[in-house]
């Protein structure tokens, strides 16, 4: 019953959490006014900035957030116990993440929808605008380049989830066409694409289609798969955004938390009647791995301090967000008084995913485990995929392990596991897809204002013709062939193309909470310059700033001590160069912020 105790409890939690202290951040901190003129409206081109229904606008932020940060993150994080992860996660979520969300989207919306970038140029100084730029534009390469890898990985991984994922392009051209050319209610048609795509998840993978799956699983290498992917997100990124990013990450948001709430009916149903029949006996469902991990030095496991709270980034905070909020979705939001739903609710439904990953890594998996032919249940399947840090630490060992504990929830229910694992296979990969075409479209906007820094004069206003320089289609193609070649580079000497990339990925963890720490900082400085209240959100500020520092630090030079292998021979290179400039960054932008607090304060 603990399980359900969990589940409930956080749902219960979350809540209160939206009820209260969100309430108490949109009505006496931010004073959300539904008569204020918002960016999408007094800027409307039919473009980006679209004013657009609250309900619309969260699937976009929601989903492009997510990704698979909130899976693989808490998939690998349980192994120092289920219990300090969902801590972080639960109070992270609440009282970091969700605040950080929220704040960056206000502070966007009243600065004309302008990245927390551009503020940053307004609230310090134009110095700290242009190297908050440079770290948005490496944290945004590292997402294209990983992200493409990982739903390259999971298509190889389930062939079955291509055709379905593929399905969704033409479904959300043709809603967001009718839509915007019609008018009318998005919703209808998209529950006719979502009954769509579910059909396409079971009959997407018999016949002709199967031998399509298996053809492309199999003969299309995972840089292929990176090329295309990144040659999608640049057209999804220039296109009007009504076209193809709202109604797909709408329908995306109606398939994703229609499987979520299937994964929460299952893991109820599991837990009072037990979990599809293994050797003709339904398995109880029971945690099966411990609160906290007490085996440390067997498993292998790093610090907990830092790294659990950069393992865990999405979920419970998340510097990756503050570019949603303010460089797509605080251009859509037709009032004010929509920010708390989207900006601090979004965070808010993240976290409950997160919570899910764990149940479903640490019990759910117990429910049954296929290894080498033999399906074990209990403590044997936890520890067939949970043996020790290194084994455990690949992006497809916690894809699978979220895959298969979060199918077991549904083969509870009686649908079939194939099924079960094809759905979570194509819930991984929409997330992640979603966020590599948001992502590519705010890579778009960062390399704009970074060329825009350089060919503007500073004492005149930006012409109304922009630069060629700056032309959407040029950046863009200098964003995705960047990012192709970042995830091409291999991780040592003989080593396949790719695995540099995948090398990145604990880097991506702390540049993505460094991120979150700096856009505190902004949001810090722009309340002050608003004479608001800042007492609450200085220990997120600090916090958010020291640790992702450590951790980076560690990850550069204290694994290469009392190694006999250069960086080099290990396949770090490309982790230390982006990781030492990243650190650099962040320690100017942090002194040049320190000596603005300085000013305000003789000022004041």
């Amino acid at each position: 019953m603990a399980t359900l105790a969990i589940a409930l409890g956080s749902i219960i939690l979350y809540i209160i959490a939206y009820n209260t202290y969100g309430k108490w951040l949109g009505q006496k901190i931010f004073k959300l006014d539904k008569t204020a003129i918002v960016p999408a409206v007094e800027l409307e081109d039919g473009q980006d900035f679209v004013p657009t229904k609250k309900g619309i606008v969260f699937g976009h932020h929601f989903t492009s957030i997510a990704g698979t940060g909130p899976i693989v993150g808490p998939a690998l994080a349980v192994m120092w116990g289920w219990l300090p992860a969902l801590l972080w996660v639960l109070f992270g979520s609440i009282f970091i993440g969700a605040v950080h969300d929220f704040g960056s989207l206000i502070v966007s919306m009243r600065n004309k929808g302008q990245t927390v970038g551009d503020v940053a140029g307004k609230v310090i100084s134009p110095r700290v605008r242009l190297l908050f730029l440079l770290i948005l534009f490496l944290a945004l390469t590292i997402v294209l380049a990983i992200f493409g890898l990982v739903i390259a990985k999971v298509f190889q991984m389930y062939p079955q989830a291509i055709f379905p994922c593929l399905v969704q392009i033409p479904l959300a051209l043709i809603i967001g066409i009718l839509v915007h050319k019609k008018g009318g209610n998005i919703l209808i048609p998209s529950l006719i694409a979502l009954v769509i795509m579910y059909l396409s998840v079971i009959y997407g993978d018999v016949g002709w289609l199967h031998s399509f799956n298996i053809y492309l699983a199999n003969e299309w290498s995972v840089m292929t798969w990176v090329g295309v992917l990144l040659i999608y997100s640049y057209i999804a990124s220039v296109l009007p955004v009504w076209t193809l990013l709202q109604p797909r990450d709408y329908i995306n948001s109606l398939q994703l938390i229609s499987a979520l709430a299937l994964v929460v009916i299952g893991l109820f149903y599991a837990g009072i009647f037990g979990g599809a029949e293994v050797s003709g006996v339904r398995p109880a469902l029971e945690i099966v791995a411990p609160a906290v991990e007490k085996n440390i030095t067997a498993k292998q496991l790093p610090l907990i301090f830092p790294f659990l709270f950069i393992t865990i980034a999405c979920g419970a905070v998340s510097g990756f967000h503050c570019l949603v909020s303010s460089g797509t979705s605080s251009k859509q939001l037709r009032s004010e008084s929509d920010a708390k739903f989207v900006g601090y609710g979004s965070m808010l439904t993240e976290g409950f995913l997160a919570v899910l990953v764990i149940l479903a890594c640490v019990a759910g998996l117990g429910l049954g485990a296929n290894v080498d032919g033999s399906m074990l249940t209990g403590v044997d399947a936890w520890d067939s995929k949970y043996a020790d840090w290194g084994s455990s630490a690949g992006l497809p060992a916690k894809i699978a392990a979220f895959v298969t504990g979060s199918g077991n929830f549904l083969a509870s229910l009686g649908l079939s596991r194939a099924f079960s694992q094809a759905l979570m296979g194509v819930f991984v990969a929409s997330f992640a897809a979603t966020t590599l075409d948001t992502a590519c479209r705010l890579q778009r906007y960062i390399l704009q204002e970074l060329v825009g820094c350089f060919v503007y004069k500073k004492d005149i206003p930006r012409p109304a013709k922009p630069h060629p320089l700056t032309n959407k289609h040029l950046v863009t193609i200098v964003a995705i062939t960047i990012a192709y070649y970042m995830a091409l580079i291999p991780g040592a000497p003989g080593a396949g193309p790719g695995t540099g990339g995948l090398i990145l990925w604990p880097l991506f963890g702390a540049v993505n909470q460094l991120l979150g720490g700096l856009a505190f900082l902004v949001i810090y400085f722009w309340m002050k310059h608003k004479k608001l209240p800042t007492w609450f959100i200085l220990f997120p500020t600090i916090f958010m700033l020291i640790l992702p520092a450590w951790a980076m630090l560690y990850q550069i030079f204290g694994q290469a001590i009392g190694s006999t292998e250069s960086w080099i021979e290990q396949g770090k290179w490309i982790l230390v160069a982006i990781g030492s400039f990243t650190v650099i960054l962040e320690a100017w932008m942090i002194i040049e912020a320190l000596k603005k607090s300085q000013s305000i304060k003789k000022l004041g």
